[in-house]
């Protein structure tokens, strides 16, 4: 069993978006970033995907809950400025299901810690790339092991 963190893709310069940056969407590259991320998970055996409710979190891993055919459900937990022990809290909930999370760029690397405070293992390199992807591997119901998978590459029959 896995989980997957997923930190939202491209979404332009939050300095240039003049609306409620809640609503800011994916640009060009964050598209072609998801729609990468819903090939490279959609065999993964995917069964919840959740979401902080901002915009461009959802659209990251739209393409995926189209393709699975899954709704997309909002957490307060995975919202940019939130605590890490609140998403770490919400990933411990998840670990009986392959689920995906997508938050934010500040969210995600205080979950990670979280973790590994807990005892999770970190795998490899680390990062928190827009577009990018965790996998967090599940054994005897706990959160083992952590690896950073990054960006996933275009896929160019999309």
């Amino acid at each position: 069993m896995s989980l997957y963190l997923v930190r939202h893709g491209s979404a332009g310069d939050r300095y240039r978006w003049s609306g409620d940056d809640l609503e800011r969407p994916l640009d060009d590259r964050g598209r072609v970033e998801a729609q990468a991320l819903a090939a490279q998970l959609a065999d993964r055996g995917i069964t919840r995907l959740v979401s902080s409710r901002a915009v461009r979190c959802q659209q990251t891993i739209g393409p995926l809950a189209r393709r699975l055919d899954i709704d997309i459900e909002i957490a307060p937990a995975l919202l940019e400025g939130t605590l890490g022990g609140e998403a770490a809290a919400l990933a411990r909930s998840l670990v009986a299901q392959e689920a995906v999370l997508c938050s934010h760029g500040d969210v995600i690397p205080a979950l990670v810690r979280a973790l590994t405070l807990d005892g999770m293992r970190l795998v490899g390199a680390r990062g928190c790339e827009k577009g990018s992807v965790w996998e967090l591997t599940v054994s005897g119901g706990e959160l083992v092991s952590g690896t950073y998978l990054g960006v996933p590459p275009p896929n160019p029959a999309e």
